[in-house]
């Protein structure tokens, strides 16, 4: 079986070696990355006490989850699941509704004075 691109595979062999030589020299540290679990499912009844909690129209917080409100309302109705996306953000808002605050902040639009006469 012939080898599609050798330089790739001598590449990687090369590359892996060097590392290996640079740690047993105290040059580079390993660093141990524990993942996050799954994001917790949420029944429909907790999607819309969610939303609800942070006094959002199905439309806004369809908007602000970049999903369209019939979306929202096939989770708040369990006729759809959010997907793992989806629950991770919602699992972030549950956590810190500030977020929804700062995602949803707005300029103030300054409207000048009538002109009188």
């Amino acid at each position: 079986m012939a080898l599609r691109n050798p330089n790739s595979v001598f590449e990687q062999v090369t590359s892996g070696l060097q590392d290996s030589i640079a740690h047993s020299r105290g040059k580079m540290t390993l660093v141990t990355t524990t993942l996050p679990s799954p994001p917790p499912r949420m029944d429909p009844a907790e999607v819309a006490d969610l939303r609800r909690r942070l006094h959002l129209s199905q439309a806004v917080f369809a908007a602000m989850l970049n999903v369209s409100v019939k979306t929202v309302q096939s989770w708040e109705q369990g006729r759809r699941r959010p997907s793992d996306v989806a629950l991770r953000f919602l699992e972030l808002i549950a956590t810190d509704p500030g977020v929804v605050h700062r995602l949803l902040q707005t300029e103030e639009v300054r409207t000048p004075p009538a002109v009188s006469g």
